[in-house]
């Protein structure tokens, strides 16, 4: 096959695995619309009616992970180099991230509770992918051809995938924290893990990757000073990289040493989160500097 078949297919592939995610996220609606009934003139939870949906949503989910990893990899077979060369390129594997910490939490932490707003934010970033950021498939430009590419690129899509995971469930936690403080849950919310879990959760999620935050930091720093000459010159995106380690490395300090829990910790995870989407879209998108070759 040539490049252009190879780009094609990558194509197809991405597309082929939207439709099994809109699948995965109508079996998920359904596991959550048809999982309340009423009894009387009460209104129960019965999760045992739409088990078989979440099942089908969890299914789809893992097919589709598996479709869009052969068209991340098949896009970069089509440029020959790694498929990490501008925002559309970033936006699809960091969509596979994303995707794959959630399947990795579901098996770890049995978490399908969050399978339809992860599924909805990886159609939402597929999505802006193909009809905004596509470019096709080519050669790299000169500063970007280097080995640090794969190893800086890779640890910063995978950092992103699990911040943003941690930062799903910090909102759930506001949001059943805010419920929980009018009154009891509605039927639908207890079927969602206890407030003292999902503050474990996204502790565990971000204490987990933060080093590996930290090591992408390092790793463009290396890969500026060989591209450009100097280690760090506070461009745009540098910037935002450092206040994200900052706000996430702030998050941990506090939760260690001052022992901050519950929706103090939950308000600095999502504020540490938003300077990482900042980063992603503002910057990427409407920002200036030497990161431009980003494609847009």
């Amino acid at each position: 096959m040539s490049s252009t078949n190879y780009a094609y297919l990558s194509n197809y592939l991405i597309y082929s695995s939207m439709v099994v995610y809109t699948i995965a996220f109508i079996a998920h609606a359904i596991e959550v619309a048809f999982s309340v009934r009423n009894v009387g003139s009460d209104t129960k939870f019965d999760f045992s009616r739409t088990i078989k949906s979440g099942r089908i949503g969890s299914a789809m989910m893992v097919l589709g992970t598996l479709i869009l990893f052969a068209g991340v990899i098949i896009r970069g077979v089509s440029a020959h180099r790694v498929p990490w060369g501008n925002m559309y390129e970033f936006s699809i594997t960091g969509a596979l991230a994303f995707s794959g910490a959630y399947l990795f939490a579901l098996w770890k932490f049995k978490i399908r509770w969050l399978g339809l707003p992860v599924v909805i934010a990886v159609l939402l970033t597929l999505g802006t992918a193909i009809t905004i950021l596509y470019r096709p498939s080519a050669p790299l430009v000169p500063a970007l051809k280097s080995t640090w590419l794969a190893i800086h690129v890779s640890a910063a899509i995978i950092s992103g995938g699990v911040f943003l995971l941690a930062n799903c469930v910090a909102a759930t936690y506001l949001y059943l924290d805010n419920m929980e403080s009018k009154g009891p849950r509605t039927p639908w919310a207890t079927r969602l893990p206890s407030l003292d879990v999902l503050d474990q959760l996204s502790y565990r999620l971000v204490a987990f990757v933060f080093p590996l935050w930290t090591f992408a930091v390092i790793a463009g720093a290396i890969w500026a000073e060989s591209a450009w000459g100097r280690y760090w010159g506070w461009d745009p995106k540098e910037t935002w990289a450092f206040i994200t380690w900052v706000a996430y490395a702030a998050y941990l300090h506090a939760r260690v040493t001052i022992g901050w829990r519950g929706r103090r910790a939950a308000w600095l995870c999502l504020f540490a989160g938003s300077t990482f989407l900042f980063n992603y879209v503002y910057v990427n998108v409407w920002g200036s500097g030497r990161h431009t070759y980003s494609g847009l």
